[in-house]
Order: structure tokens, then C-alpha cells, then sequence
């Protein structure tokens, strides 16, 4: 069960509602996770100011899932591994490619130099080395890119906090970062 409820969208504070009523729009539903933030209208124009910039950045929609996918893996956030498995698919992604990005892992090079940088910035929180940089340069990415990606980045590390946080009840098919023990 939830630690922090959805908010009823009949509750929601006026500028919430607007927000939820767009995301409805758009999706044809509303997330658990967005009925979540609704508890903070500011909380909720933060992420969709900060995710809606992030939608016009110059790395592909594809690029910007694979990196959420890691991210949600490594944090172990089933929410996101959830709702970035129906995105990625949306975006493009090939389903063989989801769970490897899942585990960090990518079916091409370039890809796997971005799936790297994810995960070194993850757990050297963000404490990268000259070295790190150097080799997602050298794979052919500008520091444009870079940039985006350490956004990216920290956008996925928040919502799978936040859903940590809040236990918030999946609502897209499940999919599980931790691996059974035996």
C-alpha cells in the first residue's frame, strides 16, 4: 500500500487540476505518480517544467528512455522500470533492448557509451571522473548531449526517489529491477 495516496483529481488544488486535466489529455489517463506529486502543485509544475524542457533537448526520446531505464534499474525503482518500459516502447525502442537497458547494458556501441556515463554518474553521484567524460566525448557525443544526459539523469533520479518514497502503486504492466533470490 501507498506510504503518501493519490489525490483524488476532484481535490486537486485549481492549478493541479489544470496540470492533471493536460497529462490526461495527453495519456488518456493520469499516472499514479502525477496523482502523487498533485499533493504539491509546485511539485508537480516542477516535474512537468522540468520534464517538458528535457522533451526539446537534442538527445532522441530513445537516448533519453534507455538512460531512464538504466537509471530506474540501478535504483531498483519498479514504478519507473514500469512506466519507462511502456515509454521506451512508445518512443521507439526495441523490445529486446528494454531489459538489457534495464541492467545498463545496450545492443550497440554508442548506445553503451551512454548506458556507462549513466551509471558511473549514478553511483559516483555525479563525482565523474576527467577520464568519464573524456571516453562519452570520445564516443561521439557534445557536451550539449553530455549536459542533457546529466539532466536526464537527475530527472530519473528524483521520480525513482519520490517512488521510493512513496510507494506509489504501479499502474502500468509490472516490471521488476530486483533480481529473485534463490
Amino acid at each position: 500500500m501507498a506510504r503518501i495516496s493519490t489525490l483524488d483529481l476532484d481535490k486537486a488544488e485549481p492549478k493541479a487540476k489544470e496540470i492533471l486535466d493536460g497529462v490526461n489529455k495527453a495519456l488518456g489517463t493520469v499516472p499514479n505518480v502525477f496523482k502523487t506529486f498533485a499533493h504539491s502543485p509546485a511539485v508537480l509544475e516542477a516535474y512537468m517544467g522540468f520534464s517538458g524542457a528535457m522533451a526539446k533537448a537534442k538527445l532522441p526520446a530513445t537516448v533519453r528512455e534507455q538512460i531512464a531505464l538504466t537509471v530506474a534499474g540501478k535504483n531498483e525503482c519498479d514504478y519507473c522500470a514500469s512506466a519507462h518500459t511502456v515509454l521506451g516502447k512508445k518512443a521507439g525502442l526495441d523490445e529486446k533492448e528494454i531489459p538489457l537497458n534495464l541492467d545498463g547494458k545496450a545492443t550497440d556501441a554508442k548506445s553503451q557509451a551512454v548506458l556507462d556515463f549513466t551509471l558511473k554518474v549514478v553511483e559516483k553521484r555525479g563525482q565523474v571522473s576527467d577520464a568519464d567524460v573524456k571516453a562519452i566525448k570520445e564516443a561521439g557525443f557534445s557536451e550539449t548531449e553530455v549536459v542533457e544526459m546529466v539532466a536526464v539523469i537527475a530527472l530519473n533520479i528524483f521520480t525513482n526517489y519520490f517512488n521510493h518514497v512513496a510507494d506509489t502503486e504501479i499502474d502500468f504492466p509490472v516490471v521488476k529491477t530486483k533480481k529473485a533470490l534463490v
